[in-house]
């Protein structure tokens, strides 16, 4: 992509005409058609005015002052475009969501004496954060990347995986001396040596035989060395960043857990193997509902990837076959984030993925025959998001009226675009689309609050019921500056219900199961996941908003194991935590 950009940008030079007129012409040349979806989508209401809900930043007045490091120092090392993730994350078990932000280094050779960390952040359920970094034992420096939290040995308190470039660490949640729980790096004894540039990670039950394995995206093939020996500009003069296409890529990897504290690489016997991935985010998706959880990659420069259960062990890649591998055009785009979610409320699950600026967001939908076809354009997030490169992305109810919206972290990846006059800036506001419930979303970004049009190098981002009024709340790293945390202030008088669901026979946290909750002649369902976005955690309890309603009519809850459990009426505006029937 950025070659067509200097491409573009040389010729219109050349010409006399003017950067912007050329960036234009390219950026509508590659926005996509839409197609029309025949799945039928549930319906409200024609859409009123955007509803009073402020997003307002609260990072500091909360105490919370972490600032990212890329290490940056004009070398134009890839890493340092990528930015790092953050979590939301329950690491005490006092019900209220901590924070913890994964952060890069300085580079050997710039002989810097400062060691940056990553930051974990405690919530006091009173509105109020505590660095406990170092008491937690997570005052480690590594060029971090991204974030996973499960349980993976099943013991009732979430661990830590942490990916980055050149080595990756698995930190198990212990007690401390006075019950203080703290991190143990076990990575040397668990088998997961991960060497190469890990990127997103997520937790996931592939066997369903009640233990998380692990996914590891890998994007390139990276070393200082090798950087160096790239020559990239797009002014012909100074250095750039290089592109992903001048690198060779890395596959994705595969841990089966063997319930002991160790893991066995199954790459290449479960079929995961493909060198062609250069992966940034992955979620977990059963889309074909057959009960068994696939996975889905977001590459950038390469056909994304669904590695569909095959219920043995393996896992067939069925990406192209489906049709969410490449753009209507036949290109790949330059995929980042990515989430799934039942936007449409109409049991199927929708894929949205962000990608590099003039690609358009993507957003697939299921036609009901398992095909997927790209509604980015006719949705409305297409256009509006033309402009823009994103990378964090999450569908989330932030008007709590039962229907998914979706947010969009946005930051360029050339620290020198503005200088370039073509009209995509380096810092950029983020997006906030609302679901309309008739198949097309409203941009209400400019409507929602100052806090999201604030212009930043956005990367990860992730949401989570920080206070826990029922409203979520949004956490964003900003790429070498200060992370953010933007509280929901909702004034719509909706109401609410949060499910945290308990394994007992299946996995602890859950992961995987699948929940419908039944409102009225409406049926909304959600999936519980480990990471997603870009690099990033978010809150693993399911908060559906139920609008006016005063209670879910009934629930039911199908576990990763296959059981199926069903609530009855259960009143509206609580936490309700759900143990799967029977023991391990």
């Amino acid at each position: 992509m950025i070659r067509l950009l200097s491409h573009f940008f040389g010729a219109a030079a050349e010409s006399g005409r003017p950067r912007a007129v050329a960036a234009s012409i390219l950026l509508l040349c590659l926005a996509p058609s839409g197609c029309q979806n025949s799945g039928a989508p549930r319906t409200k209401p024609a859409a009123e005015p955007p509803p009073p809900v402020i997003f307002r930043e609260v990072t500091q007045e909360v105490g919370i002052d972490f600032k990212h490091v890329n290490g940056a120092a004009g070398d134009k090392y890839m890493p340092e475009t990528m930015g790092s993730g953050a979590a939301f994350l329950d690491y005490d078990n006092d019900g209220n969501l901590d924070i913890l932000f994964i952060n890069g280094k300085y580079w050997p050779e710039h002989k810097r004496t400062e060691k940056p960390t990553m930051k974990l952040y405690r919530n006091d359920g009173k509105g109020r954060f505590s660095d406990v970094t170092e008491e937690a034992g997570l005052d480690v420096t590594l060029y971090g990347m991204g974030v996973a939290v499960g349980d993976y040995d099943n013991d009732g308190w979430d661990d830590l995986y942490v990916t980055g470039v050149g080595e990756s660490r698995l930190f198990h949640n212990t007690a401390g001396a006075g019950g203080v729980r703290r991190f143990k790096d076990v990575t040397a004894r668990s088998g997961l040596q991960n060497s190469g540039w890990a990127t997103s990670a997520t937790w996931i039950d592939y066997n369903r035989d009640g233990f998380l394995d692990l996914f590891v995206c890998h994007y390139v093939e990276w070393s200082p060395e090798i950087d160096r020996s790239k020559s990239f500009s797009l002014d012909g003069v100074n250095r750039s960043y290089a592109t992903p296409q001048q690198y060779a890529g890395q596959t994705c990897r595969l841990y089966r857990n063997e319930k002991n504290g160790r893991f066995t690489d199954v790459t290449r016997s479960s079929g995961v193997f493909n060198t062609r991935s250069k992966a940034l985010g992955v979620v977990l998706c059963d889309f074909d509902q057959d009960g068994w959880p696939d996975i889905i990659v977001a590459n950038d420069t390469e056909p994304n990837l669904l590695y569909h259960n095959q219920g043995n062990g393996a896992f067939k890649e069925v990406a192209l076959e489906v049709g969410i591998a490449v753009a209507e055009t036949g290109k790949a785009k330059a995929g980042m984030g990515i989430d799934t979610g039942d936007e449409q409320n109409n049991g199927l699950e929708s894929i949205v993925i962000t990608n590099f600026a003039g690609e358009q967001l993507t957003l697939y939908r299921q036609d009901g025959t398992g095909h997927f076809l790209d509604m980015a354009a006719r949705s409305g997030i297409g256009n509006a998001s033309q402009y823009y490169l994103g990378f964090g992305v999450f569908f989330f109810d932030y008007d709590l009226d039962g229907w998914l919206d979706i947010f969009v972290a946005n930051g360029h990846i050339q620290d020198d675009a503005d200088l370039r006059q073509t009209g995509v800036a380096y810092e950029e506001p983020a997006l906030l689309f609302r679901n309309r419930g008739q198949g097309s979303y409203q941009e209400v970004t400019a409507v929602s609050g100052e806090a999201l049009m604030r212009r930043v190098v956005g990367r990860a981002a992730a949401w989570g019921d920080y206070d826990n009024d029922g409203a979520p709340d949004i956490l964003m790293t900003v790429n070498n500056g200060a992370a953010r945390l933007l509280r929901n202030e909702n004034r719509t008088g909706n109401r609410w219900l949060r499910l945290k669901l308990e394994g007992t026979r299946s996995n602890r946290n859950a992961i995987g199961a699948r929940v419908r909750v039944h409102v009225g002649n409406r049926s909304l369902s959600k999936t519980v996941k480990s990471a997603s976005s870009y690099l990033a955690q978010s809150d693993r309890r399911l908060l559906f908003g139920l609008g006016r309603a005063k209670q879910a009519d009934s629930i039911e809850i199908q576990w990763p194991n296959g059981l199926v459990q069903t609530l009855g009426p259960t009143p509206a505006n609580q936490t309700l935590t759900v143990r799967e029937p029977g023991e391990r």
